[in-house]
């Protein structure tokens, strides 16, 4: 699967989707796959597990949040 500079994350969906689309799709994608703020120790190190499910690698702790992204 190549992906380019340009397209990122959005190579695997390929031409039939539309740049508008896709270029939401980086947007979210790119946040998601960030390392984000734990809201109980306050440190860079939260990952999403699945759909709303996080986990925190310094404090060991599994919660609910955002779909995407933590707010």
């Amino acid at each position: 699967m190549a992906r380019t500079k340009k397209v990122k994350v959005a190579g695997k969906h390929r031409a039939g989707f539309g740049t508008r689309v896709r270029t939401k799709l980086i947007a979210v994608e790119s946040k998601q796959r960030k390392s984000q703020t734990c809201p109980f120790c306050s440190k860079k190190g939260v990952k999403r597990k699945s759909a709303g499910i996080w986990f925190c690698e310094k404090c060991d702790k599994t919660f609910a949040g955002g779909a995407y992204y933590l707010e």
